[in-house]
């Protein structure tokens, strides 16, 4: 790999926490690499030189072809509990984290090449990502971080000029991804298994001020850990969203939504709805993923415990009272982002039972989610139920409310990322044509913007369009 003298200024504040947190290993060159997207905003907030990244020294640096001058690539080690189950070594299997930035306003965001090659944690995987799963997870995180959710974001995607093989040759990717950090409950849970006390408290440490400053402890972290990740679920339910792998490795400490691997959004609405292909109990369906949200932080708790004092059965006490704390702030954080749904900016207690009600109603007609919602503002919500009885019954009582129309536009997307929407897009990708793509992209990166050239956007699928099962991608 060459060296690139990249217009970055650097500064690696994790590779600096030492051995054991990580593994150097440089990204894997590519044959011929391609420009896909560059997402130019982004890198304008994190003070990058986009027409440098989009010359061909930023295209390598992208697909991995060079390394950065300043940059200290690291794969990050971690374990996690998936599906339950421990697996106490995972760790960056196909991702290489380039640094970290300090944008123009003093936030800090790495900068990590997915899908770059084989590190270390690969457990004999290749490393490397085909087109779908990248396109998949820049449209999906870009929509998320436009609606306003905590995310991981997109900086670029481009192509390698190399198949992947998975159970057929496919074109090859990489995705830079930006996040204010990628420290999972699983990176925790790896030194705590190991009873690594320093190197615990080396990271909690870090965690503490680089997110949390005002924690003051362990305790004080956990109990932002549990406030950010409540109000982040409460967003992803009142989307429609299922992240679909919801494991420890998979949850950051930040607050922010990470791992787009099986995601999707509901079409037609059901508080049961799964799509992974590897979520055969339903463990992470839509309506579950508030309790499985506790069962992590309840692992973070765990690991967190021989930090919080020499007083044991203290320590316990308190870590479980502050996981027990979730559901109250979830609740709040659901009615809240609900009710501004239906049109409501200061919410009642007695709304949660006016929502629940027309979640039944929705999910007795299999009516579609995202356009229920969006037809409360613009007078179109009937039009979804083929007995538009029983909706007219609730609407009465929801008129008897007195919503603000403008609440509820500002607060339900127009269009949403529908999961046929990005089957297409991939499905013209992997013949060279990216024009659904970004046209997907621009149109889901402006949600609340209904503009008549994007309306078809908005559909829900159509027979034989839609798209029941999502894979992880690896």
């Amino acid at each position: 790999m060459t060296q690139s003298h990249a217009p970055i200024a650097f500064d690696n504040s994790y590779a600096r926490l030492g051995p054991g947190f990580f593994a150097r290993t440089a990204p894997t060159p590519v044959a011929q690499p391609g420009r896909i997207a560059l997402n130019r905003p982004l890198a304008e907030r994190l003070g990058l030189d986009a027409d440098w990244l989009d010359s061909d020294a930023g295209l390598a640096m992208l697909a991995g072809n060079a390394s950065p001058q300043g940059a200290d690539p690291i794969a990050q080690a971690y374990a996690g509990h998936q599906f339950g189950g421990l697996s106490p070594q995972l760790g960056d299997g196909r991702a290489v984290l380039l640094g970290e930035v300090v944008a123009p306003d003093g936030a800090r965001f790495d900068i990590q090449l997915k899908g770059s090659g084989p590190t270390p944690f690969s457990r004999r995987g290749d490393g490397r990502a085909w087109l779908g799963p990248v396109l998949r997870e820049y449209a999906v995180s870009e929509f998320m971080a436009a609606a306003g959710v905590p995310t991981t974001r997109a900086l670029a995607a481009v192509t390698t000029g190399e198949p992947v093989w998975r159970e057929t040759a496919l074109p090859g990717a990489v995705l830079t991804r930006v996040a204010s950090s990628h420290i999972r409950v699983g990176t925790f849970e790896y030194f705590a298994i190991r009873g690594d006390i320093d190197r615990l408290r080396t990271l909690a440490d870090h965690v503490i001020a680089r997110h949390y400053p005002d924690a003051g402890d362990a305790l004080g972290m956990l109990r932002g850990v549990i406030a950010r990740q409540a109000e982040t679920v409460a967003q992803w339910m009142a989307l429609g969203f299922i992240h679909g792998v919801m494991n420890t490795d998979n949850m950051a400490v930040s607050g922010e939504t990470i791992d787009y691997g099986p995601c999707a959004f509901m079409d037609a609405y059901h508080p049961d709805t799964v799509f992974s292909s590897i979520d055969r109990g339903g463990r992470y369906a839509w309506a579950e993923q508030p309790q499985v949200a506790v069962w992590n932080l309840a692992q973070l708790a765990s690991c967190l415990i021989p930090l919080m004092g020499d007083d044991t059965d203290r320590a316990v006490a308190q870590a479980t009272e502050a996981v027990h704390g979730f559901p109250a702030l979830y609740q709040a954080a659901w009615l809240r982002r609900f009710a501004a749904k239906l049109g409501l900016a200061n919410p009642r207690s007695d709304d949660r039972a006016l929502v629940e009600r027309l979640l039944t109603i929705m999910a007795n007609a299999r009516a579609d989610f995202t356009r229920t919602f969006r037809g409360l503002a613009t007078g179109e919500a009937a039009a979804g139920f083929t007995d538009p009885a029983p909706y007219r019954a609730w609407e009465r009582d929801w008129q008897a409310r007195r919503p603000d129309l403008a609440v509820a536009a500002a607060a339900n997307p127009a269009r949403i990322p529908r999961n046929h929407r990005i089957q297409a897009a991939i499905d013209a990708g992997v013949t060279g044509d990216f024009t659904p793509f970004h046209r997907l992209v621009a149109a889901t990166g402006a949600p609340f913007d209904d503009r008549a050239d994007w309306r078809d956007l908005s559909q829900p699928p159509g027979d034989g369009e839609a798209v029941r099962v999502t894979y992880c991608g690896t």
